[in-house]
C-alpha cells in the first residue's frame, strides 16, 4: 500500500484502502543488441521529461513537485506512473533513449473520471478511449511516448527506468534532454460529437557534479501541453509550465540545503498556477537514510482545493517534515 494512517487502518485489513497486494511493476524485456532493449508489461518507461522518469528513492527534493506536472498522466491513463505497453530502450554512444507504446487506463477509473478542472467552459474530457467516434469504431486506445537525452560527461545507466535525482557528487553529469507525449482521439467534446488530440513536448536540462568535497545539483524543464482549448487536467493543463531546482550539499556536512520552483500558465485559469519549495536534507546514510523539512507553497491552484480556503492570497502553506529509509 502507498500510505497508513489512522483513517486507511480497519479492522480487518481488507476493506477500503487497507493493506494490500498492490501491482507497481510487471513486464520483461529482451536484449536484441547492445544498444536496443525490447519489453513489454506494466512499465515505467516513460516519455517527456527526465522527472517524470525519476526515482522515488532519491529525489532531491522531498518529492516529486506537486502539483505533479511532470508526472502528468498520474492516475489519467495510467496506473500510478505505469502503462501497459511495449517499449524500447538503449544508447548510441552518448544519447540515450526510450519509446513507448501503451494502453490507456478506462477514464471511469482515473482520477476525476476524465472531467475538465478549468474554470471555462472547454467541452471536453478526457474519455475519447471509451466513446467510439461517428461511425461507431473504437479510437483512443493507443499512447506514444518517448524521452531522449545526452550525456555531455559521465554516462548513467539505463538498465532500470528511473533517472537518479542526485548522486550528491559521486558522478559529474550534464544532461540535455527532450521528450513527447501523444495520445491520439484521447480527449472528447460531446457538445460537438468529435474526439481531439492529445500532443505534449518538453526540454530539459540537468546537472550533477562535485563541488570539492560537497556537490551541486540543478534542473531546468519547459514544458508545453495541449488537451484542446481550455481544459485542464487533473494534474497539468493546455499550455505552458516552467520547472526549475538547485541544491547545494555543503562540504563537510550532511546537510543538502534546496530550493525548487514551478509556474504554469493554463488556459482554462485566469491567473498563473505557481508552486514554491524550500528545504534541506539531512542525510543520515545518503539517500538510504535521511530526514527532509520543508515548506511548500501552492498559488492559485483550485484544484488544490476550494479557492476560498486558501484566504485572501490564493495561497496554500505547509511546513512538511518526512523520514525515508530503503533497504
Amino acid at each position: 500500500m502507498n500510505e497508513l494512517n489512522q483513517a486507511s487502518m480497519n479492522a480487518l485489513g481488507n476493506q477500503g484502502n487497507g493493506p494490500q497486494l498492490f501491482l507497481h511493476g510487471a513486464w520483461t524485456e529482451f536484449k536484441t543488441r547492445d544498444e536496443l532493449y525490447i519489453g513489454a508489461g506494466l512499465h515505467f518507461w516513460k516519455g517527456l521529461t527526465r522527472l517524470a522518469n525519476q526515482s522515488t528513492l532519491n529525489f532531491m527534493t522531498l518529492d516529486n513537485t506537486r502539483p505533479f506536472a511532470h508526472w502528468h498522466s498520474l492516475g489519467i491513463t495510467d496506473q500510478f506512473a505505469r502503462h501497459l505497453g511495449v517499449y524500447a530502450k538503449g544508447s548510441i554512444d552518448k544519447l540515450q533513449y526510450r519509446l513507448a507504446v501503451n494502453t490507456p487506463m478506462n477514464p471511469a477509473n482515473s482520477l476525476g473520471a476524465g472531467r475538465d478542472f478549468g474554470l471555462k467552459d472547454s467541452g471536453l474530457t478526457y474519455t475519447g478511449s471509451t466513446t467510439p467516434n461517428a461511425d461507431g469504431d473504437p479510437v483512443g486506445n493507443t499512447i506514444f511516448e518517448g524521452y531522449f537525452n545526452y550525456c555531455i560527461w559521465d554516462k548513467e545507466s539505463n538498465k532500470l527506468p528511473y533517472f537518479v535525482g542526485t548522486y550528491l557528487g559521486k558522478k559529474k553529469v550534464l544532461n540535455i534532454g527532450a521528450g513527447f507525449f501523444l495520445h491520439p482521439d484521447g480527449m472528447y467534446n460531446a457538445g460537438a460529437g468529435e474526439h481531439s488530440n492529445v500532443s505534449h513536448f518538453a526540454a530539459d536540462v540537468f546537472l550533477d557534479m562535485p563541488v570539492g568535497s560537497g556537490a551541486l545539483s540543478a534542473y531546468a524543464s519547459f514544458m508545453n501541453y495541449n488537451y484542446g482549448d481550455n481544459y485542464v487536467s487533473r494534474w497539468a493543463g493546455t499550455g505552458n509550465v516552467f520547472y526549475v531546482q538547485a541544491g547545494y550539499l555543503i562540504p563537510g556536512t550532511k546537510i543538502m540545503p534546496y530550493v525548487s520552483f514551478q509556474n504554469a500558465s493554463y488556459d482554462g485559469f485566469d491567473e498563473p498556477v505557481s508552486e514554491f519549495n524550500f528545504g534541506a536534507n539531512y542525510f543520515v546514510l545518503g539517500h538510504h537514510a535521511k530526514l527532509t523539512l520543508e515548506y511548500h507553497q501552492i498559488t492559485n491552484d483550485i484544484r488544490e482545493g476550494a479557492i476560498s480556503d486558501f484566504g485572501d492570497n490564493n495561497r496554500l502553506g505547509q511546513i512538511r517534515l518526512q523520514a525515508h529509509i530503503f533497504l
